[in-house]
């Protein structure tokens, strides 16, 4: 296994061989190859060469097989198409206006590779609903909302995208002034570093582009420390070396950075690299990631006895979920209760507010916990509930 990696760790990207059916997967059973067919035919399966030469496959619970590769679970009865409800802040097809300073752009409907446990498997179902098409009425629309400084691209991954592209809409960004930071979300580092470090067009792009006074963030999303390759972090240098700040987001998925240990390790390494530990998401319960899932209260165990294990430059990430009516942190939990805030409402009013519920270690989302003790809006008089 150490000689493929090795051999792939050199491979040139116009070799890179991509596998979208289930029976390309030599390394399955043919009875894996079958039960697994009716997997990918519900949610689309989708990786390279590269990336599946970092499967140990003697290991039915690798992570990075665990991340890639589908699995019966899939198909439990659990979880919503969009479970953060993206649809209701949807402008046009692909443009969200959810928070008051930040426009997101979803201007791919395809990835390098599909986590099983994505968020939005909706862009994958039926993507003519989801993606940008019209990018000249979402440049009219942010131009016109002058409150909007971050524009975030995402999809599906941009870097999928031919560079003259991406170009093309970083280049319309960056002609409207009130427009400082554009960020790229994506997972291209991980699944394919050679999307990066081949192409000095892209490296050359960014370097146009982020300014000393308008900066360009690569959001990286890396989930264990086996995607940090050589040829991955050489991918990182280059991206910094052009003038790109990053930042990395992981979801936390059972099996995969569950373990405090490996979520210590990963983010301590991010650290070293200098893609700064950003967010760590509390998986999303869209349609099929019940299995990939972490109970919120076990999810801030883990957390902090990883953080427990890192300097303060690698335990910056805030654990957090993406929830409909913002970003919520969870900041802390006792016997009896836990506690959270909003990093970023949906509704300004709520940025800020503190929320203490009754604990349920069987709380996977927020919408799981009913019990509500003290709710502590920041612009409105404190309001108790329940016994002080």
């Amino acid at each position: 296994m150490e000689h493929e990696i090795n051999m792939l760790n050199s491979i040139s990207v116009t070799q890179m061989k991509y596998l979208t059916k289930i029976e390309q997967l030599e390394q399955l059973s043919e009875q894996e190859r079958i039960r697994l067919k009716k997997v990918a035919e519900t949610f689309s399966f989708r990786s390279n060469d590269y990336y599946l030469s970092l499967i140990n496959w003697d290991d039915p619970d690798d992570p990075i097989r665990t991340i890639i590769i589908p699995h019966s679970h899939e198909l439990e009865k659990w979880g919503r198409l969009d479970p953060s409800d993206e649809e209701s802040y949807t402008i046009i097809p692909g443009l969200e206006h959810k928070y008051h300073s930040t426009a997101l752009l979803l201007i791919s409907n395809v990835c390098e590779g599909i986590c099983r446990y994505c968020f939005r498997k909706r862009v994958f179902i039926d993507s003519q609903r989801t993606y940008l098409r019209d990018t000249a009425a979402a440049m009219q629309y942010i131009t016109e909302h002058k409150e909007i400084t971050n524009v975030l691209l995402t999809g599906g991954d941009p870097l999928v995208l031919k560079t003259s592209k991406l170009d093309n809409i970083i280049r319309q960004l960056r002609e409207i002034e009130h427009v400082q930071v554009i960020r790229i979300g994506t997972k291209m580092p991980a699944f394919n570093p050679y999307r990066i470090t081949e192409d000095p067009a892209l490296l050359e792009m960014i370097s146009n582009y982020t300014t000393e006074q308008k900066k360009i963030y690569i959001m990286t999303h890396f989930v264990h420390p086996r995607e940090l390759t050589d040829v991955a972090i050489k991918s990182v240098n280059l991206l910094q070396k052009a003038g790109a700040l990053l930042a990395n987001q992981t979801p936390l998925i059972r099996g995969v950075n569950s373990n405090p240990e490996v979520l210590a390790e990963l983010l301590g390494k991010l650290s070293f690299i200098g893609a700064v530990p950003y967010y760590i998401f509390q998986c999303r319960p869209a349609i099929g990631n019940k299995a990939y899932s972490v109970p919120i209260e076990k999810g801030y165990e883990i957390v902090e006895q990883a953080k427990s294990q890192v300097s303060g430059l690698a335990k910056r990430a805030r654990y957090t979920m993406s929830h409909t009516t913002g970003k919520i942190e969870i900041l802390g939990k006792t016997k009896e209760f836990v506690y959270f805030k909003y990093h970023r409402a949906a509704d300004d009013q709520d940025s800020g507010r503190f929320l203490v519920f009754k604990s349920n270690p069987d709380a996977y989302w927020f919408d799981d916990y009913d019990e509500v003790v003290h709710d502590y809006p920041m612009n409105q008089p404190y309001r108790a509930y329940g016994p002080e």
